[in-house]
Order: structure tokens, then C-alpha cells, then sequence
């Protein structure tokens, strides 16, 4: 179990749709985030194993001590209760009013009212369990609702966003709207006219009004208005973007609702349901996982899901990695791509993945964003430990394992690719740094190896070499930059590394 603080954590859902889909979501008690799976696609004969995941609600309760408080319903339970445990689950239902099983007359949904809600369930909450703030943990439009209240809701009110909420994990949310890979903005320009279902609040004109402090129904975003953005770190009322985690999906061909059109109308680039530069929001950390939007292959109900979110809520150790001080061969009409992916022992999944088949390389080049240190930085993954965690095995030590391979691109001079040498699938460079994370003397002790310099089975493999050392011990963050292998210096030159950068989190 995690020695983070603990705070109340509230699960909001996704878009359900017209009335039909809105009374089926109401009659699930905790609104589908009680839903696991038994399917993963690890099969070594190409067909899914049978795999186990019990669900992220569940394995709150059992891996991190948390209780769901219901008996009969969370609205009584809070009615009759002036306390309550911090280590508690709790689910915003808020499409309950506009649903038409319980009688009356159904309330039309509105995100704004729905973050009001949240707002109300939060007040209550942090009143009972004597905290500041909570956990916002929200699957698809729910991360609209979050953010509706960060960013509007709450700055309206005069109220800093970080004194109500701690962080805010969104799975699949469209940050950036949803949009269509044809029909040149038609398809967009006629949902959010018709507005069917009340889909049109993924359109760029609702979202703005919903997500921008004192706009109204009639107010239009300027062109160069992106909904992905929140407020810079500075900006009156801004909510922390490292507070922020956005885990995106690349598996467009697993989506159970509609998938046929769904995957046709959106695009390969995509988790089935949105597009893959709609999934995030800038500056927060992100994860990419080969997983579809729901469904039994869902971000939701999948481990790889609850690993990263787990380790964003509760981790010990924030650890992040970057190619910097590279430089690419001069060659005219190449283009450079690095595929990244990251493993952690003891974890049956890959925790975070960017590659071409996916979709979603990293690209390398001019248009690389450059460090704030002039290292020319190339963020590769981001991830969170867990000390707990560390394999028996491993001594105590925190072992993950990252994945890099670099490509080379070349088109001829009418823009087609030159396939003359190309080898299909085939890097230029290729290797996995292993890296052990531990601790000494009350800060990290890290050991870093290529794969290429082990002999043997990783799992065999007790790093003997030195500690790497702390490069800048004043800055408050343990940084060391490791040499790539010397066979990458044709590739990336003789200075190329890799900059890991560990801080204390929670």
C-alpha cells in the first residue's frame, strides 16, 4: 500500500447519448468503473490470453485500502453520516436527474450544471473527511465536466482550482474536441448544428462556452482559441498542469459501440472515438496506451489504465526521461522518428508506448521542441514509482525498462518515400536501457545499463556498475545523462544522451 496521503477520490463518466443510453448508464451503480475485463492482447499464438483485471474501483479498495460507501445510496449515506473516511470512492451521478426511470420529467443535461454538481459532492466531501481537496479521475466528456469546474466553474467564484481539487487523471477524454478525418468540417459543422443527442458539446463552440469563465450561449471562440489549452502555470485562477494526467488510447479497431463507422469516421490515428491530438492537454503528462476508447479492450477497464493511474495518485518518485543534445545527419529529404515504450518489472503490461504502427511516433528534427536548458530536450516518457512496489528480487530496486528505437524516413524529391533501401519495420538504431531506482541516504540511487552490454537474461541481470551521479545536487532534482551506445554517433552524434531527471512526488 502507497504512503501518499490519501484523499477522497471521485470517479466522473463518459458521454451516454440520447435518453435510451442515458437511462441504461443510471442503472449501473457506480456507472461502468466497476466494469474489468478478462481479454489482453500479450497472446504469443496472435489470440487474446485470458487475463484477469478486476477493475480500477476494485483495486482501489484492495491495493490501496480505499472504501466505497454506499448502503443504499451515496446521497443517504452522506445524509446521515457527519463523517467520513479520507480513503473513500465515490461516483458523481450526474446524469440521475435527466433520466427518465425514476419518474417525473427528465432534466435536460448541461455540463455546466453537471460541474456545479461536482462542485456541491466536493464542498460535502472534503467538509466530512476533513481534507482540502480530492482526486478527479474522469473517463471521456467526464473530463469536460472536470474541466468545465476547473476552469469555469470555479474561477467564477472567485475559488482557486487547487484548493478544491489535488490532481485531475482523465482516460480518453477529448480535450480537443471530436473531430473526423473527412468530409473537410462538414460532419463537425452538421453535429453541431443539429446538436443530436446533445453531441455538439464536443464541438469547439460549446466547449469554449464551457470552458471559459463568464462566456455564455452566445459567445464564439476566437480562431486561434485551442479547447486542449487551460490556463498556463501564472495565470490568475490556473490549475497546476503537472497535476494533470491524460492517458491516450491508439487502438481505433477494438471500440465495441459503433465501431465499424465510429473507427471509418474518425480515423486510424485515433482510440476508435477520438483522435489521438484531441486526447491531451498540453503540458500535463500524458501516457500512450494500445487500447480503444471502451469496451472490453477499453482504457477504463484495462491494467495498463489503473498501473498509470495508480502511480500518478500515489507514487514516491516522479522520474523523467528525454533525448537531448543530439543532432541528425544533414541529409536532404529524410525524416527522423523515435519510437519510445516502457516496461516496469513485475507488470504483465507495457506501461506506456509511441510507435508507428500506433500511430504515434515521436518525431525528431527541427520541429523538435527545444529544452528550456538549450539540451535541445526530446521528452521521451514520463512516469511515477512506486517504492512499495520494488520486486523482491531486485533488492529493493525499482527496475523499468526503456525502449528506443530511431528511424530514418527518405522521400525522393516529388514527396513519395524511397523505398530503394528501405527495410520495412527495421530501425537504425535499436535498444532498451534498463534502469534500477533506489534509494540511498534519503535520495535516489540509480543504476543505468544498455541492454546491448548485458550478458544474459535481464531477468538474470544485478547491475555492478557505480551509482549514477547527481549533476546538479542545488537544483532540488536528481539529474544524470547517460550515453548512448557508440554505435548511435553516426546517427545522433557523439553527445547524444539520454537525461533521466528523479524527484520526490507526493
Amino acid at each position: 500500500m502507497s504512503q501518499a496521503q490519501k484523499l477522497p477520490v471521485i470517479y466522473v463518466r463518459g458521454f451516454a447519448g440520447g435518453q435510451s443510453g442515458i437511462d441504461s448508464a443510471v442503472a449501473d451503480p457506480f456507472l461502468g468503473f466497476n466494469a474489468g475485463s478478462t481479454h489482453i492482447r500479450i497472446g504469443p499464438d496472435d489470440k487474446p490470453n485470458f487475463y484477469q483485471f478486476e477493475s480500477p474501483l476494485l483495486r482501489l479498495m484492495v491495493d490501496e485500502g480505499y472504501q466505497l460507501l454506499v448502503q443504499g445510496s451515496q446521497e443517504t449515506y452522506l445524509n446521515t453520516h457527519a463523517e467520513i473516511p479520507a480513503n473513500s470512492v465515490w461516483i458523481h451521478r450526474f446524469y440521475d436527474p435527466s433520466a427518465s426511470t425514476w419518474g417525473g420529467t427528465p432534466k435536460e443535461f448541461r455540463v455546466e450544471d453537471a460541474a456545479q454538481d461536482l462542485l456541491e459532492l466536493i464542498d460535502e466531501l472534503r467538509a466530512k473527511a476533513h481534507v482540502d481537496r480530492v482526486h478527479l479521475v474522469a473517463h471521456s466528456m467526464g473530463g469536460l465536466i472536470c474541466r468545465c469546474l476547473i476552469q469555469k466553474i470555479l474561477p467564477e467564484r472567485g475559488i482557486d482550482p487547487a484548493g478544491r481539487v489535488a490532481k485531475l487523471f482523465t482516460y480518453g477524454t477529448p480535450h480537443g474536441g471530436i473531430s473526423f478525418d473527412f468530409g473537410f468540417g462538414m460532419l463537425e459543422r452538421l453535429r453541431d448544428a443539429i446538436g443530436i443527442n446533445g453531441a455538439d458539446i464536443f464541438g469547439r463552440e460549446r466547449m469554449y462556452q464551457y470552458l471559459t469563465p463568464r462566456a455564455t450561449a452566445d459567445d464564439e471562440p476566437p480562431e486561434d482559441w485551442d479547447p486542449r489549452a487551460m490556463p498556463a502555470d501564472g495565470e490568475p485562477f490556473a490549475f497546476p498542469l503537472r497535476q494533470v494526467f491524460c492517458l491516450v488510447g491508439t487502438n481505433p479497431g477494438d471500440y465495441d459501440v459503433a465501431r465499424g463507422l465510429s473507427s471509418a469516421v474518425v480515423g486510424a490515428r485515433s482510440d476508435g472515438l477520438v483522435q489521438i491530438d484531441n486526447a491531451y492537454v498540453p503540458g500535463a503528462f500524458t501516457a500512450y496506451v494500445h487500447r480503444s476508447h471502451s469496451g472490453r479492450y477499453g482504457l477504463v477497464n484495462s491494467e495498463e489504465g489503473y498501473q498509470n493511474l495508480r502511480r500518478f495518485l500515489f507514487g514516491d518518485l516522479k522520474v523523467e526521461s528525454a533525448l537531448v543534445r543530439f543532432r541528425l545527419p544533414e541529409e536532404k529529404n529524410t525524416a527522423w522518428q523515435a519510437e519510445v515504450g516502457l516496461s516496469i518489472r513485475g507488470l504483465q503490461i507495457v506501461m506506456h508506448e509511441r510507435t508507428a504502427d500506433q500511430w504515434c511516433p515521436i518525431q525528431l528534427g527541427d520541429d523538435a521542441q527545444p529544452g528550456v536548458d538549450g539540451d535541445g530536450a526530446v521528452p521521451l516518457v514520463s512516469t511515477f514509482l512506486c517504492e512499495n512496489l520494488a520486486s523482491p528480487n531486485g533488492a529493493g530496486a525499482l527496475r523499468y525498462a526503456l525502449h528506443l528505437r530511431i528511424l530514418s524516413l527518405r522521400e525522393r524529391d516529388n514527396g513519395f518515400l524511397d523505398f530503394r533501401d528501405h527495410i520495412e519495420q527495421t530501425a537504425d538504431f535499436d535498444d532498451i536501457l534498463i534502469v534500477d531506482v533506489g534509494s540511498d541516504a534519503g535520495g535516489p540511487a540509480l543504476r543505468a545499463t544498455w541492454n546491448s552490454d548485458i550478458a544474459g537474461p535481464i531477468s538474470d541481470f544485478t547491475p555492478t556498475s557505480l551509482d549514477l551521479a547527481d549533476e546538479d545536487p542545488a537544483s532540488g532534482k536528481w539529474i544524470s545523462h547517460i550515453p548512448l551506445p557508440h554505435s548511435t554517433a553516426a546517427i545522433l552524434g557523439e553527445d547524444a544522451r539520454v537525461r533521466l531527471a528523479v524527484t520526490g512526488w507526493n
